[in-house]
């Protein structure tokens, strides 16, 4: 930003420069309130401190499994909260036959872009890194990703229902 308010433009550029600098300081001001409110709605859930502790998870992304997820006693167990985030494959059987396919890409676009991204964060010496590293070796790097986000998206079920970490205590 100091940057554009530097440059030398033409008049024309200049005014339209300033304009989009006070659009983007007024948008700084909203975001910043929203952030301060859902910071204060959610600090005493446990969960949502609980999931922090995830590797990966930082206070945007854990507010975003929270907030997504909602009640997550109405899940069975954690692979039906992967597999309404649509982390599972595709599954086609016929007789004895079995096909499996792509992810479904069913359920939350939110909290699949969030494990995701997160995954893709951590190091390699976490369980979470060590599994994704060993289905990359396997069968691709971008696979890989999705096999560690359903392992993320399996703690964060427990991170929410019990208010703490323990599947993640040691690397695989």
């Amino acid at each position: 930003m100091k940057l554009l308010e530097r440059a030398a433009l033409s008049p024309a550029a200049r005014q339209r420069i300033d304009s989009l600098l006070r659009l983007i300081s007024m948008f700084d001001v909203e975001i910043d309130a929203a952030a301060r409110t859902t910071a204060a709605q959610l600090r005493g859930h446990a969960g949502y401190q609980a999931v922090q502790a995830l590797p990966g998870v930082g206070p945007i992304l854990g507010a975003n499994f929270v907030v997504e997820i909602g009640d997550v006693t109405r899940f069975g167990g954690p692979t039906q909260l992967a597999s309404w985030a649509g982390l599972t494959p595709k599954h086609r059987e016929s007789d004895t036959t079995v096909h499996r396919g792509r992810i479904t890409k069913q359920g939350s676009r939110l909290v699949r872009w969030a494990a995701i991204e997160a995954v893709q964060r951590v190091g390699k010496h976490t369980r979470l890194g060590a599994h994704r590293e060993r289905v990359a070796a396997r069968r691709g790097r971008n696979i890989g990703k999705v096999a560690a986000a359903r392992e993320l998206v399996e703690c964060v079920y427990y991170a929410l229902r019990d208010g703490t970490v323990k599947r993640l205590a040691g690397a695989a």
